[in-house]
């Protein structure tokens, strides 16, 4: 976190050396763990933006993918810490853990840029471009996890909100991890949290929701589901807690790093 929010800082199409000194930092940390990357390159609004893909192939069914995904640019005049240099931190602790590991499925690590604006909710995003991919050559993605903003978290009363009527059924207090889906993919979600839930002790809440709601598709997941794979969203809920969203004070020092590593671990 601290290397992408306070040495590299803004990353995005606007400040595109930074975002490729953070895509160069994660294929470094990749290298380092013994992975062999690959770059799948695009080109937008006359720039080449670069995926950066690492995977630990399966032992049993090396055929069936899960890919875990996050996205390493940031808004324009944020520093984008939790937004999503929390995202980016966990998955390179998700691919040092699983580098000493023999899944039985291949696990696929996904860094996109192009999340955010302009390019968010278009075919431009990193992670279209990837989804677009994998079904041209018919992967066979049985899940998509897609790892958004994972490490602001308060106690106090009323620091979490929601639109109408989720707030209804939910908790006012922002100290829980959530976990997102469309109604297609609710079974991954179900999955997916009672798995967290039985491996953690971090508080954490799921919804499966008609994907049109806001909040609901505003992430990486979206072109997965665009492209017919299951996929869920692991987030803190970003602006429905987080008062930094997209603002310049989305700063390492407002992080709970013990409970992000919790929710990495679980």
């Amino acid at each position: 976190v601290d290397m992408l929010a306070a040495r590299i800082g803004d990353r995005n199409y606007v400040f595109f050396k930074n975002l490729e000194q953070a895509a160069a930092y994660i294929e470094q940390t990749l290298s380092g763990m013994g992975y062999a990357t690959v770059r799948q390159e695009f080109s937008a609004r006359g720039q080449k933006f670069s995926n950066i893909i690492a995977e630990r192939r399966g032992c049993k069914q090396p055929g069936q993918v899960i890919i875990i995904g996050a996205h390493y640019d940031c808004s324009l005049g944020s520093e984008g810490a939790d937004d999503n240099g929390s995202g980016v931190a966990a998955l390179l602790a998700l691919a040092r853990a699983f580098s000493a590991k023999n899944p039985g499925c291949t696990v696929r690590f996904a860094f996109f840029p192009n999340e955010e604006p302009p390019f968010f909710w278009t075919s431009d995003m990193g992670s279209y471009r990837y989804a677009e991919l994998c079904r041209r050559r018919g992967d066979a993605i049985t899940a998509m996890i897609s790892l958004e903003m994972l490490g602001f978290y308060s106690d106090e009363p009323g620091s979490q909100s929601y639109i109408f009527p989720i707030n209804l059924f939910f908790p006012d207090t922002g100290n829980f991890i959530g976990f997102v889906s469309n109604l297609k993919s609710r079974s991954l979600l179900h999955q997916a949290a009672r798995a967290f839930r039985r491996a953690n002790t971090r508080s954490s809440e799921g919804v499966a929701l008609p994907w049109f709601i806001p909040g609901v598709f505003w992430s990486d997941h979206w072109p997965f589901w665009k492209h017919g794979y299951p996929a869920i969203m692991v987030t803190d809920t970003a602006f429905f807690r987080n008062p930094h969203y997209h603002e310049p004070t989305d700063l390492p020092a407002t992080l709970d790093y013990g409970r992000l590593a919790r929710v990495t671990a679980g």
